[in-house]
């Protein structure tokens, strides 16, 4: 038997339903591409309304915000903040840190070459560091001496040490309540290169330090 052809009007009506899939797949498609990730832009069609997520909800009470049982805050503190100031020639440096302030004399301001012997100049610097001793109400204060990495090590220590007890010597009778450390590290902790001249002259020091007084 062969099959019947489909009349004229039948033809229509299956076209008709064909086209209305094709058109709610198509309202589906584009349904998912106004609220997908690959959204057209409003460059790409300036009529069109951006889409914007909705905001993330915190909650305060979420156990991963919260402290363990037993866990506490540590104690508030601030940070230690350092001030290096050094004079145009390098002679002198203070350093301000929040505990602590420090004097470093280059050798060369207050001594003669590998000598320990204090120069006529030497004394006027010291005093302006025994008044912010004064003014910083220290009752303990450290006087280190340091040289350059020339000459023997042994050596080095001796003169740094010598230089160090020199300048003790002047801050001394100014400060009758004070107690001082008094060390030398010779050739130890330098704070410049040694390979050069201008890094060795920073080496050779003196530095006096003493903590800072909570008032200032």
């Amino acid at each position: 038997m062969q099959p019947s052809t489909p009349t004229p009007a039948a033809s229509r009506t299956a076209l008709r339903r064909r086209i209305g899939v094709c058109t709610a797949a198509a309202v589906v498609l584009g349904t998912s591409t106004l609220w997908g990730a690959t959204s057209a832009s409003a460059d790409d069609n300036p009529t069109a309304v951006p889409s914007a997520s909705p905001p993330v909800e915190v909650d305060a009470n979420s156990p991963g915000l919260m402290l363990g049982d037993g866990a506490t805050l540590g104690d508030v503190r601030v940070l230690d903040i350092k001030s290096i100031v050094e004079d145009m020639g390098g002679e002198e440096r203070r350093e301000d840190t929040n505990a602590d302030i420090t004097f470093a004399l280059q050798a060369e301001v207050l001594f003669g070459k590998d000598s320990a012997k204090l120069s006529s100049a030497a004394n006027a610097r010291i005093a302006t560091i025994s008044e912010e001793i004064k003014k910083q109400n220290a009752t303990k204060v450290r006087v280190f001496g340091f040289t350059d990495n020339l000459g023997s090590s042994a050596h080095g220590d001796v003169l740094s040490k010598q230089r160090a007890n020199a300048v003790q010597g002047v801050l001394a009778p100014k400060l009758p309540s004070v107690t001082f450390e008094i060390r030398g590290y010779g050739e130890q902790y330098p704070i410049a290169d040694n390979e050069t001249e201008e890094g060795r002259k920073k080496n050779r020091r003196v530095e006096v330090s003493f903590p800072r007084s909570n008032d200032s």
